[in-house]
């Protein structure tokens, strides 16, 4: 494939509408949220691209109430599970109850469906319950689907769990399993606003107004424009580029950058090559073009990477970060090699 590939004509027509709801859908958001436009967009390639997505940032930057009212939007129903030691895997997917038929006098299991049955599902604090309990989302994030008492129930689509994950405190937490986090397409960091926006949420939040975001999009639109993203064209040139972004974060290779060698221990996996080409996918759509660009491949390359690169002690004692290991990675990797 080339890179003059685009996409047909009734694709066309549904990119089209696609990014013009994305403006719509930013236009909404802003009537609640102030800021975060960058965690907004990439929310939303996530949600497109049909992947999970875990938050991190302090508490208290709206990360809640900005996933509530993207539901809002998207007229999806949503579910919040607060995440504590004491949570059982079965307050997640559900559980079967004994129930007497008037009728017939017998008794009967009938399940009963957890909050895991919605279009998205906020995991707050996915790091405060046990292994136990976090592994109830893995079948459910990667087969669209649990197990309880021997029966398969379906999830319902579109399915996105956002997980969040509170960076200052790690006392009595539980680090999520390489496993886990490898399920999800996006680490999204949530920064502190800036002066003029922390200005303007106090304003907001102290007044007597009400802010509501509108529903612009319906599910069965949802689905369509998550099958239109598999269709966007990727030209052999992208897909190569992306492989060799992810190769390149291995120690294993032979031709591994210094830099790599010196602060990684474990590089990403051929998941990370996949989401890097399908979330570039997204995001030429929600900008209005019609196949895979460079520039849609390095505007994911952080949140697609940083969890999935783990650094070693010589990294943590230089106070090397993953987003400076990828910043490094996108300036070494050249578009043609």
């Amino acid at each position: 494939m080339t890179s003059a590939a685009t996409l047909a004509g009734g694709d066309r027509e549904l990119a089209v509408q696609l990014s013009s709801g994305y403006q719509t859908i930013l236009s909404q958001l802003e009537r609640v949220i102030v800021g975060q436009k960058q965690v907004i967009e990439e929310l939303l390639v996530t949600i497109f691209a049909r992947g999970h997505c875990l938050l991190v940032g302090v508490p208290g930057l709206a990360k809640t109430l900005l996933v509530s009212t993207l539901a809002d939007t998207l007229n999806l129903t949503f579910k919040r599970i607060q995440f504590t030691p004491d949570l059982m895997p079965t307050d997640i997917t559900g559980t079967e109850v004994i129930q007497d038929d008037a009728t017939t006098g017998e008794r009967r299991f009938k399940f009963l469906r957890g909050p895991i049955f919605a279009n998205i599902v906020l995991a707050d604090e996915i790091n405060r319950t046990p292994p136990k309990t976090q592994s109830a989302l893995l079948e459910a994030m990667q087969e669209r689907k649990i197990s309880v008492g021997g029966e398969d129930y379906k999830l319902d689509d579109p399915f996105f769990v956002l997980a969040t994950q509170n960076p200052i405190e790690q006392e009595g937490t539980y680090p999520l399993p390489e496993a886990q986090l490898d399920r999800f397409m996006f680490l999204v960091k949530v920064g502190y606003p800036s002066d003029d926006e922390e200005s303007e949420i106090v304003r907001r939040m102290t007044s007597p107004a009400t802010f509501k975001a509108e529903a612009v999009l319906q599910r069965e639109q949802i689905l369509a424009f998550q099958q239109l993203v598999r269709r966007v064209p990727a030209a052999d040139a992208m897909i190569e580029y992306a492989k060799r972004l992810v190769r390149k974060t291995r120690v294993t290779e032979a031709d591994t950058p210094d830099f790599i060698s010196r602060w990684v221990t474990w590089g990403a996996g051929p998941r990370a090559s996949m989401n890097l080409i399908l979330a570039a996918k997204a995001r030429a759509i929600l900008h209005g073009e019609a196949h895979v660009s460079w520039d849609d491949i390095r505007a994911v390359a952080k949140p697609v990477l940083r969890h999935r690169i783990i650094l070693n002690f010589a990294a943590q004692a230089e106070r090397i970060s993953t987003d400076d290991i990828i910043e490094q990675l996108v300036a070494h990797v050249g578009e043609k090699e």
